[in-house]
């Protein structure tokens, strides 16, 4: 091949790269302003979500056959006492709340057996630094006030969807009230006056007292169980042993 030939491949080789330049830079320019234009679109629907509430969910109000008296149920000089210490944003205490705290109540504190008592133990919000955890427990404790803790306590759980704070906003908390037909005046005057606040903290420094790191942490008759044991450890106390 002569040094004419070899360059005038060379020229053609270097056209065709540059053409093919051309051609990759238009293709990414139109994906660049195709882009640009549907952004502002995508944007709308992802924020059109993002502000789509979720709705609060309304229960219907268990019935406790037993005596009870605001966080406390049961006899008062049952043989077994039972502390359960929870955050109502708390996932495990949502399972425990739903699954094997009614069969507690049942077979044991209907029964006369066990003295239940329920403690605010606010953990999670040291996590995220929200203050979701306290106002909830707040909410619940001035559901209390009209003898509708536990009904309150139920409906925080139904609408735990997840350990996040914007399940407990303001707004839906007193919804929550509303939805139980509490006395909407004397409610939010308890709400927005934080009244419990020092009782949440006692209850969280006797938690810390006691060694507990955790949520639920449940005491019966003083000894800590786990969620899983809990019978257990009521029918051992009942034993004696």
């Amino acid at each position: 091949m002569s040094k004419r030939q070899e360059i005038r491949q060379r020229r053609q080789r270097e056209r065709i790269r540059n053409r093919i330049l051309v051609i990759l830079l238009v293709v990414l320019g139109a994906l660049l302003v195709t882009f640009a234009l549907i952004l502002p679109s995508i944007q709308k629907v992802n924020q059109a979500a993002s502000a789509t509430p979720v709705p609060v969910v309304t229960i219907v109000p268990r019935v406790i056959n037993a005596p009870v008296n605001g966080i406390h149920i049961g006899n008062p000089d049952a043989l077994v006492k039972v502390d359960v210490y929870e955050d109502f944003r708390c996932s495990a205490c949502l399972y425990y709340s739903q699954n094997i705290e009614p069969q507690v109540i049942t077979n044991y504190v209907e029964t006369g057996k066990v003295y239940y008592t329920y403690h605010t133990f606010i953990i999670i919000d040291t996590n995220d630094g929200s203050d979701a955890s306290r106002r909830a427990a707040n909410a619940a404790l001035c559901a209390n006030e009209q003898g509708r803790f536990w009904d309150y306590h139920d409906t925080l759980y139904a609408n735990q969807l997840s350990e996040s704070a914007t399940f407990f906003t303001d707004d839906r908390l007193v919804t929550m009230a509303q939805n139980l037909n509490l006395d909407m005046t004397a409610f939010n005057a308890c709400y927005q006056a934080k009244k419990y606040d020092n009782d949440i903290k006692t209850d969280l420094a006797q938690g810390v007292s006691l060694n507990l790191t955790g949520t639920p942490s449940i005491m019966v008759n003083g000894q800590l169980t786990s969620i899983d044991k809990v019978t257990a450890a009521i029918d051992t106390a009942l034993a004696g042993k």
